[in-house]
């Protein structure tokens, strides 16, 4: 299973950015993201790696780091197999690389949030400055 991020970039403080993930590979069935729990992690500069949002299999549920809660927002297109996170409003604070993530059924979305995961991608960079 490969996940490839893109939508990585250099924006202004208040700006809005889209990353999207896509998943491939021999093995990856084209239900992938309706099978598996799907999120984004981010590490800032000096600091480690941490959740920012999962949406459930179903696609019924999502959940939210505080710090994001109100300004971003995941979802995922069955038919293209992707998962997209939104991001508004941005802040200095959210600068860094963005991972997206996958975790294999029984585990959900909270075994995900507490950094149980199958799959990462390499990261795509998101810097906000001014």
């Amino acid at each position: 299973v490969q996940l490839e991020e893109s939508g990585g970039g250099s924006v202004q403080p208040g700006g809005s950015l889209t990353l999207s993930c896509a998943a491939s590979g021999a093995t990856v069935s084209k239900r992938f993201v309706s099978t598996y729990a799907m999120g984004w992690f981010r590490r800032a500069p000096g600091k480690e790696r941490e959740f920012v949002a999962t949406i459930s299999s179903s696609g019924r549920s999502s959940y939210y780091a505080d710090s994001v809660k109100g300004r971003f927002t995941i979802s995922r297109d069955v038919d293209k197999n992707t998962v997209a996170l939104e991001m508004k409003s941005l802040r200095l604070e959210d600068t860094g690389v963005y991972y997206c993530a996958a975790t294999a059924p029984p585990k959900i979305t909270q075994d995900l949030m507490r950094g149980t995961v199958d799959n990462w991608g390499r990261g795509t960079q998101v810097t906000v400055s001014s």
